[in-house]
């Protein structure tokens, strides 16, 4: 059975840092894609990056510079690195894998993802 298991939020101040984490098990981080999505109150979920399994990435035009994905497969663990947090980046964050052996471009929304985790809470405060 596959988990994905977040860690790491917390509530800040604008400018802050924080690093999330996601341990997987029953899953390899190496068989497909992997991304971090959020929800803020009462929006859509959004994807904020996303690793290839060549490690190759993409980001969110909106964390873009701010925040890096990435991920240890030995230890089996998505990590997203969130730097000069602002208020707006207060969301509920996800991770989510995607098992594929096509291209991790085709995934983009959260319903394309076949494993999600139970999400963390990031607050940013003025």
């Amino acid at each position: 059975q596959v988990q994905l298991v977040e860690s790491g939020g917390g509530s800040v101040q604008t400018g802050g840092s924080l690093r999330l984490s996601c341990a997987a098990s029953g899953y390899s981080l190496s068989s497909g894609c992997m991304a971090w999505f959020r929800q803020g109150s009462g929006q859509e979920y959004v994807r904020v990056a996303r690793i290839n399994r060549d490690g190759s990435t993409s980001y969110a035009d909106s964390v873009m510079g701010r925040f890096t994905i990435s991920k240890d497969n030995a230890k089996n663990t998505l990590y997203l690195q969130m730097n000069r947090l602002k208020p707006e980046d207060t969301a509920m964050y996800y991770c989510a894998a995607r098992s594929t052996s096509a291209s991790c471009s085709f995934y983009s929304a959260w319903s394309s993802y076949n494993y999600r985790g139970q999400g963390t809470q990031v607050t940013v405060s003025s």
